[in-house]
């Protein structure tokens, strides 16, 4: 079978692509699990929204999360958009997960046990002294590579459990 280079540089591509997604996954999981014992985690659409109104410059990346049960939910999508628009603006990275379970599994519960709404996660890093964390530093590689390639909002899998 002869191969013309496009096709092989398409395959080595389409490789490479499946071995960033995975190192994103392994990253924001990474992210996740050590913001939140930073206490820097911000969990849910209304409690991310407060925050990026009151205090912009401390959101230091963005997560929405949605799976085949909300996609139709057309007030959540207004939600995802005002948000994206905002993050854009602000120079926040953001990306999605379809797994909201297994985010909302990282997260953790509120205090009354109910898993949080995961549907928006916010990291934040005091303005004053920024968190310096190696995984956003590859999260945020990750972002800038996927956007010179026109995904604006790239797609992450969390590793599986």
């Amino acid at each position: 079978i002869a191969m013309t280079l496009e096709e092989i540089r398409g395959q080595e591509n389409t490789m490479e692509n499946a071995d960033r997604v995975q190192s994103a996954g392994a990253a924001l999981e990474e992210l996740l699990v050590a913001a939140k014992q930073q206490d820097f985690l911000t969990v849910g659409v209304y409690e991310s929204a407060k925050v990026m109104n009151v205090d912009p410059d401390s959101v230091a990346f963005c997560v929405l999360a949605t799976d085949e049960e909300y996609e139709c939910d057309i007030a959540l999508q207004i939600h995802f958009t005002l948000i994206q628009a905002f993050c854009f603006d602000n120079d926040i990275n953001v990306v999605r997960v379809n797994d909201i379970e297994r985010l909302a599994d990282l997260v953790g519960a509120d205090e009354s046990g109910e898993p949080k709404d995961a549907h928006c996660i916010l990291v934040t890093s005091p303005s004053a002294n920024p968190w310096k964390d190696p995984a956003l530093d590859k999260l945020s590689l990750f972002c800038e590579e996927s956007r010179s390639a026109y995904d604006w909002v790239p797609t992450i899998t969390l590793p599986e459990r």
